[in-house]
């Protein structure tokens, strides 16, 4: 699926009125301040059901008003055959509306209310490329762990409800924890649950690291980086898998009563990533941990395409970050997949650059200003 149609109303400083895209390649240049990231941020409301640049939904609303509204229009793209209605019909409607007054979520897909995200997000894979991006690499184990159970989430069905019951018995069993008076019988109760469930998850999580461990070195032998000799991405599922979870809980009971929460089980889940057995953080430089971080995104999309996915990512400002070569390289790996691409610059794109060889795809140029899409 691709999306081809927005609409948005309230949200920052977009213009209320409706734009079409590509299913392939949309460029979108403007001043600073004009839209752009904006543009991005409401695409990815209707894939992740957030904003990838803020934690609030307070900081999208415009000023002055107390609700955002996001419209999405999705169609075959470029990874399915069309069906019954030929090329142009819209498949799926997205909707996705905040009162930040009331804390109040409404989510919509054709046209009948949804109760969850994940209902909302199965039907447009986002993946976002901005300089947030890079702390995959050099930040802690929840930002690994994010990364991972994206792909988790689109290749495996039934993890979103089984990480959601999991989090409500983690929840019951940290408050158990914290108790004054530990109720041992009660402990037993909330780590059978708790274990069972972990097991699930962890079950969703190595076979979608195996196909993502798979892609990416795929794509490693295909590129011209000199340090990919000695690197190594192991998953660790956030216990010692030599015992069994239940094992691990019980041995380390007064441990977690004086902290007062979990500390074992997927919720310390991470993606080890080790050079010549040292931590990437602390060898690889800078420009090497984006080329890394790169790498293992398009590796991501790899793994979807595979499964007839389309992948939607968004490159909001990546001429700051990657030189001319990353910039080329990504673009045309993305082509290749068959993705839809959004990608933002401050300077008109120049498509020699980003298509070297002269084989750019199908795109629309878009020029922002003052929140309004003008196409070129």
């Amino acid at each position: 699926m691709a999306l081809v149609k927005i609409q948005t109303e309230n949200f920052r400083n977009l213009v209320p009125a409706p734009v079409s895209f590509s299913p392939s390649f949309n460029l979108l240049y403007g001043a600073n301040g004009s839209g752009k990231t904006s543009v991005l941020e409401a695409i990815g409301y209707l894939g992740l059901g957030r904003s990838f640049r803020v934690n609030r939904h307070q900081a999208v609303v415009r000023h002055g008003e107390q609700r955002f509204t996001v419209f999405g229009g999705l169609d075959h793209g470029l990874k399915e055959d069309v069906g019954v209605g030929g090329v142009g019909d819209l498949v799926h409607r997205l909707g996705i509306s905040r009162d930040v007054v009331q804390k109040e979520t409404a989510l919509r897909v054709d046209g009948e209310g949804v109760r969850s995200l994940s209902a909302l997000a199965v039907h447009l894979p986002v993946s976002v490329i901005d300089p947030g991006v890079f702390d995959v690499v050099a930040g802690g184990p929840g930002k690994r762990r994010q990364f991972l159970d994206w792909a988790v989430f689109h290749v495996e069905p039934s993890f979103a409800s089984t990480w959601q019951q999991c989090q409500r018995v983690t929840s019951q069993r940290n408050q158990t924890l914290r108790n004054g008076r530990l109720d041992e019988s009660l402990m037993r109760v909330w780590d059978q649950q708790y274990a069972l469930l972990s097991e699930r998850i962890n079950e969703c999580r190595a076979t979608t690291f195996a196909r993502f461990k798979t892609a990416f070195e795929a794509l490693v032998r295909e590129v011209e980086v000199g340090w990919t000799d000695g690197l190594k991405l192991e998953f660790y599922p956030g216990w010692d898998t030599t015992q069994s979870l239940m094992e691990v809980l019980v041995s380390h009971r007064e441990q977690e009563r004086k902290m007062g929460h979990t500390l074992y089980g997927p919720n310390r889940a991470d993606i080890r990533l080790k050079f010549q057995g040292r931590p990437v953080a602390e060898t690889f430089s800078r420009g090497q941990q984006k080329t890394l971080v790169i790498l293992m995104k398009i590796a991501q999309g790899m793994v979807l395409s595979e499964l007839g996915k389309q992948v939607t990512f968004l490159l909001d400002d990546i001429n700051a970050e990657l030189d001319e070569g990353h910039r080329a390289m990504l673009a045309s790996r993305l082509q290749a997949l068959g993705c839809q691409v959004f990608i933002t610059s401050i300077e008109p794109p120049l498509v020699g650059q980003l298509w070297p060889d002269g084989k750019a795809p199908e795109y629309r140029l878009f020029h922002v200003e003052h929140g309004k899409l003008t196409e070129e």
